[in-house]
């Protein structure tokens, strides 16, 4: 396979990772974000750092937010490494009120399989 193709490839499986991904933040989907998540994955979100197990717990839990759109979504292939940076706005349930996020999860391809092994959302002003 060329390198052409492969990356082709590879940037519509991570397209498909980082919609998956929100999707199972949005919905509470532990069970398909555990599909894609390493085994040392860890999460860093305002004043929390989570291995995968706790955020896993978390994200089962009902969903504080609503509305969860993607902006801005940039995928940058490096190698085994894969960098996506976005921004996230979403409403929160309690209040009604909209917000924004930044966030760059990192994956890394291991035996020829996309996974995520980092990520971190910052809420800008936070």
């Amino acid at each position: 396979m060329n390198d052409a193709k492969s990356s082709a490839e590879d940037l519509a499986i991570l397209e498909q990772l980082n919609l998956d991904y929100n999707r199972s933040d949005q919905a509470g989907d532990a069970k398909r974000l555990g599909e894609f998540l390493a085994g040392d994955f860890i999460v860093q979100t305002p004043g929390v750092t989570r291995n995968r197990e706790e955020y896993l717990e978390d994200i089962a839990k009902p969903r504080p937010f609503k509305d969860q759109v993607l902006h801005e979504v940039k995928i940058r292939i490096l190698g085994d490494v894969a960098l996506i940076h976005g921004r996230v706005t979403y409403t929160m349930i309690a209040d009604g009120v909209e917000h924004d996020a930044l966030y760059t999860d990192v994956y890394q391809k291991r035996e020829g399989v996309w996974l995520c092994v980092s990520a971190c959302a910052i809420a800008p002003g936070a």
